[in-house]
């Protein structure tokens, strides 16, 4: 049997929550999905219950009144967003979609492993920029980008942390425009950062080499629903919606989701949240011998350690800890 030469050296990416461990229990506690700490809302509880009975009926394909909820939202056109089976879906059709084995993509590193694995499925040539704080190499990072290629960027960077400026972003945006690059930015946790709003959203209005990335996951705490969403000019969400697969998104997670956004006090409380415990767990886990944590924007925390991960990993599991 013959398969696509990509297909056979691709490698997928491991992944946290209980799942991701042999035999999970529910007295498990999981540090490694970094959803929102409130979980579901009581509004999108209470919307998942009187919808059970929808589960008989095909969804719409469409998302049509997820899409029109989220021009309310982002205040940006629904034509110019796509709806995926969580925002992995849409890296994978994006790649699929935009880039081939003619297509130099650079992605900074360390960060989230699918934008490397989804590329190479495409057969793109992957290089990588290793920084810890992007912002403060920026000059260089624009040096190398390429010519009619593609940048992926994760903002705030999983599992960094850390956040970068608008301004950046858009000297980077308009660097790979003059370029004939196109720039992804992932903007998964952006919603879970207190005290900044760094987003680009409203960018896409301006640079049509410009596409972002949102999931209700983590800010909502709807992980098990997968839903997510793209923001981008209308000729790149064109594209998408016609090779994302019928019925990509539940209906289940179109009426969640929907419940989410209409909720105007929720993400408030989950960043009220964020900011005291993110202070408490650095305070608390810094005065840790051989424990180093590193700054973060967001509702995660990565920890620099001389002591082997996989060994780090077995003695937390032996106390229920998934990290």
């Amino acid at each position: 049997m013959r398969i696509n030469r990509y297909i056979s050296t691709h490698k997928r990416v491991s992944h946290g929550g209980p799942f991701s461990i042999p035999h999970p229990n529910s007295d498990i506690l999981d540090f490694s999905s970094n959803i929102s700490p409130l979980g579901p809302s009581q509004m999108v509880r209470k919307t998942i219950k009187n919808h059970l009975d929808s589960v008989k009926i095909y969804p719409d394909s469409e998302s049509t009144t997820l899409k029109k909820n989220l021009q309310n939202y982002l205040k940006i056109p629904s034509s110019q967003i796509v709806i995926g089976n969580g925002a992995t879906e849409i890296i994978y059709n994006f790649c699929q979609a935009f880039l081939s084995n003619k297509t130099s993509v650079l992605i900074p590193i360390p960060t989230f492993g699918e934008y490397e694995s989804a590329a190479k499925l495409s057969g793109s040539k992957v290089s990588f920029f290793k920084t810890m704080n992007l912002e403060q190499d920026i000059d260089e990072f624009i040096s190398k980008f390429p010519f009619n290629g593609c940048i992926f960027i994760c903002n705030p960077n999983n599992p960094t942390g850390q956040l970068m400026k608008k301004q950046t972003l858009q000297k980077i945006i308009r660097s790979a425009h003059k370029k004939k690059t196109l720039v992804f930015v992932d903007e998964c946790f952006i919603e879970l950062v207190p005290d900044y709003n760094e987003t680009i959203i409203e960018l896409v209005k301006k640079f049509s080499n410009l596409f972002v990335l949102r999931s209700l996951t983590k800010s909502f705490a709807l992980a098990g629903l997968r839903i997510g969403y793209g923001i981008g000019s209308k000729q790149i969400i064109s594209v998408l919606n016609t090779i994302k697969i019928p019925w990509n998104v539940s209906g289940i997670a179109q009426y969640a989701a929907s419940t989410a956004l209409d909720d105007p006090t929720y993400l408030n409380k989950v960043n009220k949240i964020i900011k005291k415990e993110s202070s408490y767990l650095i305070d608390r886990i810094s005065k840790f011998n051989n424990f180093q944590c590193i700054p973060t924007s967001t509702n995660f925390i990565l920890i620099k350690t001389k002591i082997n991960s996989k060994t780090l990993k077995k003695n937390y599991l032996k106390k229920n800890f998934n990290s």
